[in-house]
């Protein structure tokens, strides 16, 4: 495979990302702990298959313990929080916030042995935080109340997005691991899942064909194979080009909740995404200058995906 072919893999990816937050949406009211068992199992489906059809079943036992407890650990966690936060707080607003992971990623990496954190670095945080800012600020400005579940789902979001990059990071000190892991990873995580939805949530299926339909988009989507093509290209891809397509992700996520008329396109909204995006690839280029020829760039931390 070309690295050219592997890159245009990856920003599969970042498109099938963009769709999370309007398919979690879209499988209201399964609750989250269970949503994350479904899609995950259909995702890990999907990754089952191709192994058997590729023949790649023995790699599997090849990779630690240690391995598919941190993959398994990381996708629960940042998936269960990313789903519990749209569920409490507007789905537009909380995705944003959420999506302040490409950014923290530049941040912590630029701590890394190796590597200085840059007054570039800062500025496109406090662009990026500014942003995450007006999405709350703007809303008690609007006259709008912020009731006790909406602030929750903030807090869950800025959590999720802390927890997706910390992961992220850490990935990085565990060497390369095949692709088919990821399968692993995702039954796991169903299994995970599914024990802790019996023990604390009450079940809710979705409702009709169309929340039907969001939760197997999301198995199959950006829960499954979203992992799959991101693991090919940020190992055989230009990963500086897919880090920086990434920080897309945010505007690309407001404008699918806009078009399907989930979220309103009002100003403080547009305004909001265009800071976090633009923050992060601020960072990402302060990362970039700050990259040796020899070594990784600081946003390679973002291949968990």
């Amino acid at each position: 495979m070309t690295r050219g072919r592997a890159t245009s893999i990856g920003f599969i990816a970042i498109l099938l990302w963009s769709l999370l937050a309007l398919f979690t949406v879209g499988s209201a009211p399964v609750p989250p702990l269970l949503l994350n068992a479904l899609t995950f199992a259909l995702g890990g489906g999907l990754g089952l298959v191709w192994i058997a059809r590729s023949g790649g079943f023995a790699q599997l036992a090849r990779v630690p313990l240690r391995i598919y407890a941190f993959g398994t650990l990381g996708l629960f966690g940042y998936h269960l929080l990313y789903f519990s936060a749209l569920r409490l707080a507007p789905p537009a607003e909380a995705g944003l916030i959420a999506y302040l992971w490409p950014l923290l990623i530049v941040l912590f990496s630029g701590l890394l042995p190796g590597e200085r954190l840059t007054r570039l670095h800062v500025i496109g945080a406090l662009v990026a935080f500014a942003g995450a800012a007006l999405i709350v600020g703007g809303r008690i400005a609007g006259g709008v109340t912020l009731t006790g579940p909406a602030m929750a789902g903030y807090g869950l979001a800025f959590l999720c997005a802390l927890t997706w990059s910390a992961y992220s990071i850490l990935s990085r000190r565990l060497g390369e691991v095949p692709t088919a892991s990821v399968a692993v990873f995702c039954i796991a995580t169903a299994i995970l899942s599914a024990a802790a939805h019996l023990a604390l949530e009450i079940p809710a299926w979705p409702a009709g064909a169309w929340g039907w339909a969001a939760v197997a988009a999301l198995g199959l989507g950006p829960v499954g194979l979203a992992f799959y093509v991101w693991d090919i290209g940020v190992k055989r891809g230009d990963i500086q080009l897919l880090g920086t397509a990434s920080y897309a992700a945010p505007l690309l996520s407001t404008l699918a909740l806009v078009l399907a008329g989930e979220a309103r396109a009002d100003l403080r909204l547009l305004l909001a995404a265009g800071l976090i995006a633009g923050g992060a690839a601020l960072a990402a280029r302060a990362g970039r200058r700050n990259t040796s020829p020899k070594g990784d760039a600081p946003v390679s931390a973002a291949e968990a995906g």
